[in-house]
């Protein structure tokens, strides 16, 4: 029982009976708090003992007629009746009295007993996950008054937030309100955030393919893309490259193809970090008189990675010095082998300026997409990934989403991640008006409550309310999720566990200093072997590791190796930042034992190897019996006398060594910090070079794992 169920039986204020609940020691806060019925049995006896409460029973109170007929007519008193007997009755009729008065007319005890209530405090009952503008419209208030209750509790909430479920009691009685939280519902969210469908084979319907270009820079993707499209957006972005994700369609003989056009491979990767597998060809841009680059090569091993189908568009076919047999060759070595060389890879010779074989490969791509069959179920809620997000001016936060399964329509509440919102409006890529949106069609949403994350799922939910508290379950598990991150000793230990299972596989990515050295360890590694385990090499180019190569590496779960190759400063912090192990080598024996180990689930470091800092050499002085000094500035970290170095030329290890000599000026000193200029003595080293870094660290033992 609640207490002002309580105090509605005593015919009392509910703050009364409040009051002397606490009195008596019952735990209590607000009218809404429930008391057992010990405690209530006790709350009433405080009542009748002070006469405050009425002791007739239910029956009687409800007749008025009877209790005015009785306080009218006395009974009869026997004559041997003792003096305290009268007394007492002179009592019973003095209580008898007031109630007859209060009682005149047979409609109005009734009336005042309920009112009596009503007009103390009035019930609502709510659903957690209300705003605090719903909640002031529950409570008969201002949103403006709410929010400066919540102000004055130290917790600044806007009217379109939701409404803190622990204070809606408590807010509500000081408007005069007793707000019932009922449990909400329970959503769909139980389910994981990416469901997987089994939709019956009679509701799948052809989508689209979705296609991704990729390729080196300034190989022509953008342009490739403004042909297909017919117009020009190259000459609206910034030095004619390509500034963020647009999705676009277009058609093939009555049949639709939606393209994503992506800076390159980085926002392709940044959509698989985050679960978002959306493509389902991948068009490789190769410039005919320029060959396979690096980034092409990246782009070959995200492909793989994401297992995609390629269809290679040998471009600038129109240059002097074109040659796409020199191409086709060249993407033998990196595993892409085209149907021309007896591979089943398609390839097409394109000129993106001219348009010249543009409708030839539109045409394979139709092709690929009929074999590969891609259908969807158009019917339920809509599902679909973010593509593109962004505030813009007069607009607010706008998302550009490809709609993967079911019918985006207008109206429609979502979810994506942290995010809700309501399709307020929808644009094709034209700018053209949408009232819904099928499987593979790209949209461009306005409504949300504020910018979603590239890679972000969406889902249509039941309504607004159910999309608020969604996002909110999201944003506080990405709260705590945040405040542990994995090192890369971490992972690399919990690798070490799924290795020791049967049917294990061990990713690498490996980066060397030389093509040679490169080819001999990709020979070597795929001769290690063990029974229910086998390597998979990801990713194998020759220069320092970067920034591509961590997050291929977050995404694939592998293990960056280096041979005579160290990473690079900004590589090494977005290492340190997604907890991805970094292993490196000047001894090609040490990285295959290993590796081997690693395999085996055995491996167990017993050193670790800190950087101190970095400096870059700047300027060469000779100095007689010292040899060549180094003028350097510190970029990071600290430079040491006395510690082990490493010179490296263009990420490049040239030569490992100690540090003999450090000075500021003319002054012998220990360290320099950061930001500092100093001289730099590599002992019995003198090849030193403009531009060169100089890597300081040690190495300490750590213990067993």
């Amino acid at each position: 029982m609640r207490i002002y169920e309580l105090a509605r039986e005593l015919e009392l204020e509910s703050k009364d009976v409040l009051t002397k609940a606490q009195e008596l020691g019952v735990e209590v806060k607000t009218a809404s708090s429930g008391v057992d019925e010990d405690e209530a049995e006790m709350i009433r006896l405080s009542f009748d003992g002070n006469g405050s409460a009425p002791q007739a029973p239910a029956p009687e109170e409800s007749d008025p007629e009877a209790s005015v007929l009785e306080a009218a007519t006395p009974e009869p008193v026997e004559p041997d009746e003792s003096e305290p007997a009268v007394e007492e009755q002179t009592e019973t009729e003095g209580a008898a009295v007031p109630e007859a008065e209060v009682s005149e007319g047979p409609t109005e005890a009734d009336n005042d007993t309920d009112t009596a209530v009503e007009d103390d405090i009035s019930i609502a009952e709510v659903e957690a996950g209300l705003t605090v503008a719903e909640f002031a419209e529950v409570v008969g208030a201002e949103p403006t008054d709410i929010v400066k209750n919540l102000i004055g509790r130290g917790l600044p909430i806007a009217v379109d937030h939701t409404m803190p479920t622990d204070l809606i009691e408590e807010i509500g009685e000081t408007f005069g309100v007793i707000v019932e939280v009922k449990e909400p519902e329970p959503l769909e969210e139980q389910k994981p955030e990416r469901p997987t469908f089994d939709d019956a084979e009679a509701d799948l319907e052809y989508r689209p393919p979705v296609v991704t270009v990729m390729g080196h820079v300034d190989h022509g993707k953008t342009t490739l893309l403004d042909t297909i499209r017919q117009e020009k957006v190259v000459d609206t972005e910034e030095g004619g490259i390509t500034q963020h994700i647009g999705a676009y369609q277009v058609e093939v003989d009555g049949r639709k193809i939606t393209f994503i056009d992506t800076p390159g491979h980085e926002a392709f990767t940044a959509l698989r970090s985050r679960g978002a597998d959306l493509t389902d060809i991948v068009v490789l841009v190769v410039a005919a008189d320029d060959g396979v680059m690096p980034q092409t090569s990246e782009a070959i091993s995200h492909s793989k990675a994401a297992d995609v189908r390629i269809i290679v568009a040998i471009n600038k076919m129109d240059v002097p010095g074109a040659d796409p047999l020199k191409v086709r060759t060249e993407l033998t070595e990196h595993g892409v082998i085209t149907e021309e060389l007896g591979g089943d890879v398609p390839s097409i010779e394109v000129s993106a300026l001219t348009g010249d074989g543009v409708d030839d490969l539109l045409e394979m791509i139709d092709l690929v997409a009929q074999l590969g069959d891609f259908k969807a179920n158009p019917k339920p809620a809509a599902s679909g990934i973010v593509v593109e997000a962004q505030i813009e001016l007069g607009r607010g936060p706008v998302a550009t989403v490809i709609v993967q399964r079911g019918t985006l329509k207008q109206s429609d509440a979502f979810v994506a991640g942290p995010v809700s919102g309501r399709a307020r409006a929808m644009m094709d890529d034209t700018g053209n008006r949408l009232k819904n949106a099928g499987p593979s069609t790209p949209v461009q949403i306005m409504g949300w409550s504020e910018v979603p994350a590239a890679g972000d799922y969406l889902e249509v939910v039941k309504n607004d309310k159910a999309a608020r508290a969604l996002a909110d379950e999201r944003a506080e598990k990405i709260r705590s999720e945040e405040q542990v991150v994995l090192t890369g000793r971490d992972r690399l230990e919990s690798l070490l566990e799924q290795l020791r299972t049967d049917e294990a596989t061990l990713r690498l990515i490996i980066k060397a200093d030389a093509q040679g050295s490169l080819e001999a360890l990709r020979e070597s590694i795929g001769k290690i072997e063990r029974e229910g385990g086998r390597i998979e090499v990801i990713h194998g180019a020759v220069g320092g590791v970067n920034e591509n190569d961590v997050t291929l590496a977050e995404v694939t779960e592998s293990v960056i190796v280096g041979f005579n190759v160290r990473p690079e400063p900004k590589a090494r912090k977005a290492a340190e930042q997604a907890g991805i192990e970094i292993r490196t080598y000047g001894v090609i024996y040490e990285l295959l034992n290993e590796v081997e180990q690693l395999l085996v689930g055995e491996l167990a470091p017993i050193e670790e190897e800190v950087v101190l800092g970095t400096a870059e050499v700047r300027a060469l002085f000779k100095v007689p019996r010292a040899g060549t000094i180094a003028g350097s500035y510190v970029t990071e970290g600290v430079i040491q006398r006395g510690a082990k170095a490493r010179l490296l030329r263009a990420g490049v290890v040239i030569h490992d060594g100690v540090i003999s000599s450090l000075k500021r000026f003319k002054d012998d000193v220990r360290e320099v910090a950061s930001g500092f200029e100093c001289g730099i003595g590599i002992e019995g080293y003198n090849d030193l070079k403009e531009e060169d870094l100089i890597e300081a660290y040690e190495i300490r033992e750590v213990a067993r794992t």
